[in-house]
């Protein structure tokens, strides 16, 4: 997890990220249409978002097309995430059930 948390740190690799979350599968080339940053830099970013395995990587022909890996994201979400909602949602949950059963009284 620490790969994700790195990954996720820098705002122009969660602007790529998000990139891929509008249009998946995109080229190196349709990725830095988005960026205001040179190639090599872009190729960097993604290279630390393949090694996080928020990135995967297919080739067609000589093209390599980038599609978002979102399940590190879920992990991270259960993990850090939606043990600290639980009790929230299980209090609106009670709280519903108890505003229910006053209204039937």
């Amino acid at each position: 997890m620490d790969a994700v948390f790195k990954a996720l740190a820098d705002a122009s690799r969660r602007e790529l990220l998000d990139q891929l979350h509008k249009s998946n599968g995109q080229t190196l080339s349709e990725l830095c249409g988005h960026l205001d940053m040179s190639r090599q830099a872009v190729t960097k970013h993604l290279v630390l978002l393949e090694e996080a395995n928020l990135v995967a990587t297919v080739w067609r022909g000589r093209e390599k097309l980038h599609f978002l890996n979102p399940v590190p994201l879920h992990e991270i979400s259960e993990r850090w995430i939606a043990k600290y909602e639980r009790h929230r949602l299980q209090a609106l949950s009670d709280l519903k059930r108890g505003l229910e059963q006053t209204e039937t009284k």
